[in-house]
């Protein structure tokens, strides 16, 4: 299947376990692949035939940022619904969420949840 990928997607959110994580917030980067047919729009080179990437990107800030939660596992389970509710092209869907600046007493890039839901 045939793959539209958004990288690095930095979202400024208050999600987190810590009191301080939600009051202060922090920064977090998203991956999404979203896997499509792009066999008509490769043909027709419309943009109507596709999902706008960019369409994509809206739609996972607005699920990611719309409510605080304590688990990012919680939060890209609703960007992953929200990515196959609003965009029926869509058959399934990767979303991973780091969190580099996680309050770990540890030398590291990120850490992540990377969840995969696919059209029922």
């Amino acid at each position: 299947m045939d793959c539209i990928s958004v990288k690095n997607l930095k979202i400024f959110a208050f999600h987190g376990v810590n009191e301080f994580e939600k009051k202060d917030g922090q920064f977090f980067l998203m991956d999404i692949d979203a896997f499509v047919d792009l066999s008509v729009p490769c043909a027709s080179d419309n943009v109507e035939d596709t999902v706008s990437y960019a369409k994509i990107i809206k739609t996972a800030l607005n699920a990611f940022t719309s409510q605080t939660d304590d688990l990012i596992e919680r939060a890209a389970q609703r960007v992953a619904q929200e990515l196959l509710l609003s965009f029926e092209k869509i058959e399934r869907v990767t979303v991973e969420v780091k969190k580099p600046d996680a309050p770990i007493k540890a030398d590291f890039d990120y850490v992540s949840v990377k969840i995969e839901r696919t059209r029922q």
